[in-house]
Formats: structure tokens, C-alpha cells, sequence
């Protein structure tokens, strides 16, 4: 017997009670607020059998690439997949299979195709686009969500969130008009929506409108970062916004308050760390002791690669403070990863290698191999994940590299690249007639 959830989707083993119960994890999810865990485990106590739930609770393990998650995801797969399903949670079943093994890009066909039959469920699109994001998708980022798009009205109480989603595809697209349009629309109808909240910081990043990121962020924090899993990451773009114009104890500030200081100790949150006290070390700007404290947060992490993406940013931290045994035993665990059958290996051997080791030259003072190295993938570095926004420090190492060098011409040929690309700080912009 099965219970249909508002969207008229039938969840298996559910009851009325469990139904509401899973109806606000994923509204937590969506919004990145409170505890969706806590939530969904309530939901199991009131119906074990829920498939949908276990469903969920393993997704909220996954999608974080905590290493920690695996075994957590993989008991709630191995409890559900002895439970009668339906033919749509079978699939999100497979999906889970597949992330728990690392195959990131056959999950996200999966979820792809339960959303081509199934467009008003939420958790196929959302935790779809969050694999898109790991794997630097950025067409799929956009199209999983538009395709829905016919089903969909702006009186279904989940319409935020696809707005938001989509907003977010649009922007890694470069259709930054629809995606501030979109964003906007998601935030005016959930101020609590974190995801359609940095869609719009990552549309001001893009276009350099550093002034109008910090109104738009520092208009109601309030609503986007309090008891948010997203906050670290808003803040970080917050920071961005301030350091395109130089205001230096503005980012520090940040870092300690909001960054580093109420950080849970999520893996994202360590990228943000490093990401933004990088972009500092770049210009040589001293940041005292903030990358110790980050260099610890990662270390448990350096001899297990899972993520190359995240191996990048562990490697920064690693780097700034000459933990010399810790850059090795990452790079070794990198090439342990190599011969893995997950999605990673292709990650690692594709653009995390090669990233991995320049900001390890970097760091040692190795200008030219880390130009070297940075080269060949600055143009494919889509392919280990991340956004554009985050993905630009590729090119930022480079120009820096490039500099201190002596390689000049080079590094004022990416500088006059980027400044076309992308408007320098507050530029005006140009608008069609």
C-alpha cells in the first residue's frame, strides 16, 4: 500500500504523518536550512518502510562528498533495497547505488531520466543539478531543470526551488539577465532559499557588479544565513564581493566571523576556507595564522582522495603553511585514485592532477611548473566540477605564476583575456539598445 505525497508522486510504506515529515526534510534541503537530517530520521521512526525516506537520508549523506557519508548512505541503500518500491524508487535506489560507488556522471543519467517521467519531483531535480555541480556540467545544470519547466506553476509551493535551480543553470550558462530574473523572483517568494540567494551573488561575480553583490547580500542576512547549511559559502561570495574591491579587513572579517568561525566542518566549508585565503596569498597580503587553523581542518583529509576538486583545495592549505608530508601524501593519494573505477579517477586524471600539483609548485616556489601544469586544463577545468566562480582561481594562480616568473607578456595577455571576459570591478556595462 502507498501514500501520494502533495506532487501526486506515491511514496511506498509511508503514512500521512511521515509524509509530512519528509515533505519538510526536502523543504529544508531545498532551502539549505535546518536540520533535514534530524528531520528525516523522525519521518523513519514513523514509517520504516518509507522507502522515499531512506531514499533521502541517503542522498543527504552523499551530496556533501563527506567521506564520512559513504557507510551512512550505504545503510540506508542496503535497508531500503529489501523494502517493496515502486518503479520510480527503484530508480532513485539505483541513483544512490551508483553515487555511493563514486559513478557520479551514470547517477546523474539516472536522475535525468526520473525527472524526464516524473518532472514535479523535486529530489530528482535537485539532487540531479547537485551531481551536475560536482561534475562541472553546466549545460545540464541548466537543462534538467528548463525541460521541467512545462509541468511547473508559480503557485506550487516548491516553485522557489525550481526557480532557484534554474537560475542557477542559467547563470553557469552565461544568460545572466534570466537567471537574476529567475533568482530574484525564487528569493521574493522564500527569502529562506540559500540556493537561488548565491545564484544571484554568482551573476553579480560573473559581471564584476561587486557593489550591487554587496547590497544584494548584505540586505537580509538574516534571511539567507541564519541556521543554514549554505551560509559559509553566501558569506564566501559575500567576501568576494569585498575583496573585488579592496577592502581587505572587510574579507578578514568575514573569513573569521562567518567563514571560518561558524564553519560545521562540512567539506565545502574547507573549500571556501582555502579558496578565499588563496585568492589573499595571491597578492601577498599576510593572513597571520588563519592558514594553520585551515591546514588543520583538512589534514585527516590528505591521504584519501575523493573528490579532486576538494584535493585541490586541501592542497592550498597544505601549501601556504609547508606541511611538505601532507602535499605528498595527497598527490600519492591522488595517484592511488587513478587506478579507482569511480568518476574520480577521470576527475584526477582529466584537470585534479594537474591542478593539484601547480598549486603544490606554487607553493614550493616553482613559477614555471605551475604554469606549465596550469595551462593545458585552464580551458577544461569544467571537467573536475565547481562553478565558474570558484574555478577562477585556475586562472587567477596562473596570471599570479606567470608574474612572478618573469613570463610578463604572458601574464599581461591573460589580464587583458580576463578584462574582456569579465568587467573589472563596478565597469559599466554594456546594454543592448
Amino acid at each position: 500500500m502507498s501514500l501520494n505525497n502533495p506532487a501526486g508522486l506515491a511514496l511506498t510504506g509511508a503514512t500521512a504523518r511521515s509524509i509530512e515529515l519528509l515533505e519538510q526534510a526536502e523543504h529544508e534541503l531545498r532551502c539549505f536550512i535546518g536540520d533535514p537530517v534530524a528531520t528525516i530520521d523522525r519521518a523513519l521512526t514513523e514509517a520504516p518502510d518509507m522507502v522515499m525516506g531512506h531514499v533521502l537520508r541517503a542522498y543527504l549523506h552523499l551530496l556533501g562528498t563527506e567521506p564520512a557519508g559513504i557507510p551512512v548512505a550505504a545503510a540506508a541503500h542496503a535497508t531500503a533495497a529489501k523494502l517493496p518500491a515502486n518503479e520510480r524508487e527503484s530508480r532513485h535506489l539505483r541513483a544512490v547505488a551508483l553515487m555511493t560507488a563514486g559513478r557520479w556522471r551514470a547517477a546523474a543519467r539516472v536522475l535525468e531520466d526520473i525527472a524526464i517521467d516524473h518532472p514535479l519531483d523535486v529530489l530528482a531535480l535537485q539532487a540531479g543539478q547537485q551531481c551536475d555541480f560536482l561534475l562541472g556540467d553546466s549545460r545540464m545544470l541548466r537543462d534538467r531543470i528548463a525541460r521541467a519547466l512545462p509541468a511547473w506553476s508559480m503557485d506550487m509551493p516548491a516553485w522557489h526551488a525550481v526557480a532557484g535551480m534554474l537560475a542557477f543553470g542559467l547563470e553557469e550558462t552565461g544568460d545572466y539577465l534570466r537567471a537574476e530574473r529567475y533568482g530574484r523572483q525564487a528569493v521574493e517568494i522564500q527569502p529562506r532559499d540559500g540556493w537561488a540567494q548565491h545564484a544571484v551573488a554568482h551573476v553579480m561575480e560573473m559581471q564584476g557588479r561587486r557593489r550591487d553583490g554587496i547590497a544584494w547580500m548584505r540586505a537580509a542576512p538574516q534571511a539567507w544565513a541564519q541556521d543554514s547549511f549554505l551560509a559559509v559559502h553566501n558569506h564566501w561570495h559575500l567576501a568576494l564581493f569585498h575583496l573585488g574591491v579592496d577592502e581587505i579587513d572587510e574579507v578578514l572579517a568575514l573569513f573569521d566571523e562567518a567563514v571560518f568561525g561558524r564553519a560545521p566542518g562540512l567539506v565545502f566549508d574547507f573549500i571556501d576556507m582555502s579558496a578565499l585565503l588563496w585568492r589573499l596569498h595571491l597578492r601577498g597580503i599576510d593572513v597571520g595564522e588563519r592558514w594553520q587553523a585551515v591546514a588543520d581542518r583538512w589534514a585527516p583529509m590528505a591521504a584519501r582522495s575523493l573528490y579532486a576538486f576538494s584535493d585541490m583545495h586541501a592542497m592550498m592549505a597544505f601549501a601556504a603553511t609547508g606541511r611538505t608530508a601532507q602535499m605528498r601524501s595527497l598527490i600519492d593519494a591522488q595517484e592511488m585514485a587513478l587506478a579507482g573505477e569511480g568518476d574520480n579517477a577521470g576527475f584526477i586524471a582529466e584537470v585534479g592532477r594537474a591542478a593539484t600539483r601547480a598549486i603544490a609548485a606554487f607553493g614550493e616556489g616553482d613559477y614555471a611548473s605551475t604554469v606549465r601544469l596550469l595551462r593545458p586544463i585552464r580551458h577544461v577545468s569544467h571537467r573536475f566540477g565547481g562553478s565558474h566562480a570558484q574555478r577562477d582561481i585556475i586562472d587567477l594562480t596562473l596570471i599570479e605564476a606567470a608574474q612572478r616568473d618573469g613570463q610578463r607578456a604572458l601574464a599581461e595577455a591573460l589580464r587583458a583575456e580576463r578584462a574582456f571576459a569579465k568587467p573589472e570591478p563596478d565597469a559599466p556595462r554594456v546594454r543592448s539598445a
